[in-house]
C-alpha cells in the first residue's frame, strides 16, 4: 500500500512540475509605464508594461503589480516561454520592481 500511494504522489510531482511553462534564464531589464490589462486577444498575462517602442504582457508570482499602475517603473523579470501567441506581446514574469 505505501508502495502504491508513494508511486502516486511521485507521478502526479512529476507531472505537475512538467505541466509549468517555463521561465528562460535570461533577466530581462525593461523600463516603461506599467498598466493594468483588460481584455485582449491573447488572453495572457495581468498588466502590460509599454516602453518607447514595444509592450509586454506581465505577470508576478510573488508581487501585486497593481500598486505599480499607472507609473514609470523599471521591471527585472525573465521572458516565459512559448509565447507571444495569437499576435501577442512577449510575455514576462516580473520579479523585482523599482520605481
Amino acid at each position: 500500500m505505501k508502495v502504491i500511494f508513494l508511486a502516486l504522489v511521485s507521478g502526479l510531482l512529476f507531472l505537475n512540475t512538467n505541466c509549468n511553462r517555463k521561465t528562460s534564464e535570461t533577466q530581462m531589464k525593461l523600463t516603461g509605464t506599467l498598466t493594468s490589462q483588460g481584455i485582449t486577444s491573447y488572453q495572457y498575462g495581468t498588466h502590460t508594461l509599454k516602453t518607447s517602442n514595444e509592450f509586454y504582457a506581465l505577470k508576478s508570482e510573488n508581487l501585486d503589480l497593481d500598486q505599480f499602475v499607472g507609473r514609470k517603473v523599471t521591471i527585472l523579470g525573465s521572458k516565459i516561454e512559448g509565447y507571444p501567441v495569437d499576435g501577442g506581446p512577449e510575455y514576462i514574469s516580473v520579479q523585482q520592481v523599482k520605481e
